[in-house]
């Protein structure tokens, strides 16, 4: 009998157990943790020589045992393959691969918005507008929203081919995009929302956010803004050490940052530097359901320090330490080992069986009997109960604009980029252009001859909405998706909510 080797997954799994059990006991293997391995090692020999089919070891180890190995921890703790491990590396550099173009997806639909300068987007051709109908020979019509997301993702990785439908053209282009890297920005939106008013949009925190942030701030004016709102919805947050950085920039020297403490892990605290020179203008922070971690720990300490106000609706709640462990064959592994913890005591981690927004609803142990704080009577500096059970809770609750049916389907459509596209090849749009009545009634007949016929009430109803949604995608193809976004931030609930916030006590 031939024996095939043993696979090479198998040191990474050793190397993962070992790491795992030495995280768990504070000690090295003892003699039950090495009989327990001796029993998978003698299952692996039986099945690599009597299985009747081969068997992808690569499959077995990285998306089956090893993953297994993890899922009795937590639902954070996660193995990274060789490629999740390389996009690892990337999101923390801030480089990543792409094309080049703003793109705006839609149930089996993919409309170009923008094509940035000098990349490979540009120099194919593409332009807004242009609708990409297939890649690498993936018909998007036949494909589920969450479908078309992970395509276009895996489609980064090399040279892709695209069918792309341009406006008026019956003739289809075939385009070769290669993709290359690109340099980032998490700081993606900088702008005067009002005159002497800041808006600093940060979607991450990585290596050069603190840099561009503070660099933002002086684009805006630096100490002579009157105000500033800092937009952390969907951040899912990232490198402490650049949250650290950022609330430092509104925090007087000394104040207590973030403490983190764990059964392994002394506790620690980080402080603001003692020669820290702060911003002093009012801030407003937004937040919303899938603002997590680092953002978080921003959030709450300016909340603890009664620095901002904070807007929005109540944050994830994922206050975990975790550090990245380097395995072999390009392998790692994130383990939780302790705790944050802002100023005023609370623990930023919700129970697990609350955390919904990144689907860790399937995690297999019921982890709510744990909860991190046993007090509850929780004060800001000046005083104010400010509520613990994990997560930031808003000063000021703002729910997000609700859809009625009729927006729905105008949304769900893509009637509003559709329409977009069409308007704009007949018309010039500049800086400060408004939506005239006549667009109204060509929107109109539009939707009418898609067979979308709402009622007159209905209609008018929704026709602040209307004109807010056609002014921002007509913006974002003819002059740019910054300026679309501009508009769009200007109908925006939350953010309106937080600019009149600014120069009120906080609540």
């Amino acid at each position: 009998m031939r024996h095939r080797p043993v696979p090479r997954p198998f040191a990474i799994l050793i190397s993962c157990a070992i790491l795992c059990a030495s995280v768990l006991n504070g000690a090295d293997l003892g003699k039950d943790d090495a009989r327990d391995m001796k029993r998978f090692i003698d299952v692996l020999e039986i099945l690599n020589q009597n299985v009747a089919d081969p068997v992808d070891f690569d499959q077995a180890f990285y998306q089956g045992a090893i993953p297994g190995l993890l899922r009795h921890l937590d639902p954070h703790t996660v193995f990274f393959d060789p490629g999740q491990y390389e996009q690892l590396r990337q999101m923390e550099s801030s480089t990543r691969k792409g094309f080049g173009t703003v793109v705006s997806i839609l149930p089996g639909r993919v409309v170009v918005l923008q094509a940035l300068p000098n990349t490979p987007s540009e120099r194919a051709g593409m332009s807004p507008g242009d609708e990409i109908l297939a890649v690498n020979g993936y018909r998007l019509d036949r494909l589920e929203f969450d479908q078309i997301i992970e395509l276009l993702n895996v489609s980064k990785q090399k040279a892709a081919q695209l069918v792309v439908r341009r406006p008026d053209n019956a003739r289809l282009l075939e385009l070769t995009l290669t993709p290359e890297d690109m340099q980032s920005s998490s700081v993606d939106r900088i702008f005067e929302i009002k005159p002497g008013i800041g808006f600093i949009r940060a979607t991450g925190f990585e290596e050069k956010t603190a840099g561009q942030f503070r660099q933002a701030i002086e684009t805006l004016g630096g100490n002579k803004l009157k105000g500033l709102v800092i937009d952390l919805r969907n951040n899912p947050g990232g490198l402490v050490e650049a949250a650290l950085d950022i609330a430092s920039a509104f925090l007087k020297p000394h104040d207590l940052i973030l403490s983190a403490k764990g059964r392994n892990v002394p506790e620690t605290f980080q402080r603001v530097p003692d020669d820290n020179k702060p911003y002093t203008f009012p801030i407003a922070v937004i937040v919303n359901a899938k603002t997590a971690s680092a953002a978080e720990i921003v959030s709450g300490a300016l909340q603890d320090h009664d620095r901002a106000v904070i807007v929005g609706e109540s944050s994830f709640g994922k206050g975990l330490v975790q550090s990245v462990f380097p395995l072999s064959e390009n392998t790692g592994i994130a383990l939780t080992t302790a705790l944050y913890y802002i100023p005023s005591g609370r623990s930023i981690q919700k129970t697990f069986s609350s955390q919904r927004a990144f689907g860790t609803e399937n995690f297999e142990l019921d982890a709510t009997a744990t909860h991190p704080n046993d007090r509850t009577d929780f004060k800001t500096d000046n005083g104010r109960p400010v509520p613990g059970g994990g997560g930031i809770v808003p000063d000021i609750q703002v729910a997000p604009r609700g859809l009625t049916d009729f927006t729905s389907v105008l949304e769900n459509s893509g009637s509003f980029t559709s329409f977009a596209t069409e308007y704009i090849r007949d018309h010039k749009i500049v800086a400060g252009w408004e939506v005239p009545s006549q667009a109204f009634d060509q929107f109109q007949q539009w939707l009418n001859q898609r067979n979308i016929q709402p009622s007159l009430r209905e209609w008018f109803s929704a026709h602040d909405f209307v004109e807010a949604r056609l002014k921002t995608e007509i913006y974002n193809q003819a002059l740019g998706v910054d300026r679309g976004d501009e508009v769009e931030l200007q109908n925006d609930a939350q953010v309106q909510k937080a600019l009149e916030a600014l120069f009120k006590p906080i609540p």
